[in-house]
């Protein structure tokens, strides 16, 4: 699955329904789609009727959400007429900071916490059984919602990882970010900002793996804290971090394209995260 290419650059109309004035500057991160204009951060929607429902839905709970004293949120600008998306746009309140994780894992995990601690009554959103994207069908998979088969030079880890997974523990389950590891903004003297809200919902503890997983796929992490601060002394740790492996994995072969093959690169990075996995279990049972 691909997403069809569109337009980067918000268009002179939608800039006028949101009352906004300024050059476009192109921002870092994300999926390298959101631009700086006039103070605001604008972001295209997918051409969807399940992702227009989900843009609404988080404009609404982050003007609705208080932020405790370990989170910050960014509000959604409305147009002058009362919508937060306009022709496939959304416009947010810039927040300034510098994304982690790298030397801020505590941090990042820390602000998680409490931004799900925040959301813990909220309810679950309909369209969460209706998304079909990869990250989706990633989630279900890890938790033996679906199957899938994922492209040829990932289905080595894919294997090692539905042999390690096991049942885990009743937890309630509630809304939870799956992206924070890049998602979380740090400035001086400020709460960790919390953005682009990818919503799921499962237990706050595989929010906190998804993090570590990213960890070990892509930012590094210190071998310390894969069960450091990210253990928390749960029981079913190590499952968790096997769920977030498996989310990650099916999500990349999803993404894959006509190439039926995954990024350079990435099968040996699975493969030495499924190793460091295992190491930790077996350190955890002795």
């Amino acid at each position: 699955m691909t997403e069809q290419p569109r337009d980067t650059t918000p268009p002179p109309s939608v800039l006028d329904a949101f009352g906004v004035r300024g050059t476009a500057v192109p921002l870092a991160g994300g999926q390298g789609r959101s631009v700086l204009v006039g103070g605001f951060v604008f972001k295209p929607v997918e051409d969807a009727e399940d992702a227009e429902e989900e843009a609404e839905w988080a404009a609404s709970l982050f003007e609705r959400l208080v932020p405790g004293s370990g989170f910050r949120v960014p509000l959604p600008l409305r147009s002058g007429d009362g919508r937060s998306l306009v022709d496939g746009w959304t416009a947010w309140e810039f927040l300034p900071g510098e994304p982690g994780p790298q030397g801020h894992w505590a941090e990042v995990l820390r602000a998680g916490r409490a931004f799900h601690a925040a959301l813990r009554d909220h309810p679950r959103p309909g369209f969460l059984d209706r998304r079909t994207h990869p990250w989706a069908v990633g989630d279900r998979v890890a938790w033996g919602e679906q199957d899938v088969e994922v492209v040829d030079d990932l289905a080595g880890p894919f294997s090692t990882l539905l042999e390690l997974r096991r049942p885990v523990l009743r937890e309630a389950a509630q809304l939870v970010h799956g992206d924070l590891a890049g998602n979380v903004l740090l400035a001086a003297d400020e709460a960790p900002a919390v953005i682009d809200f990818s919503p799921y919902w499962r237990p706050p503890a595989f929010a906190d793996a998804v993090v570590v997983a990213d960890g070990l796929l892509w930012y590094g992490l210190p071998p310390g804290l894969l069960t450091g601060p990210g253990d928390g002394g749960h029981a079913d740790w190590p499952q968790m971090l096997v769920r977030a492996l498996i989310f990650r994995l099916v999500a990349d072969s999803e993404n894959a394209g006509p190439s039926g093959r995954s990024r350079p690169g990435e099968p040996d990075r699975y493969a030495r995260a499924v190793d460091a996995v295992l190491r930790a279990m077996t350190s955890r049972q002795q």
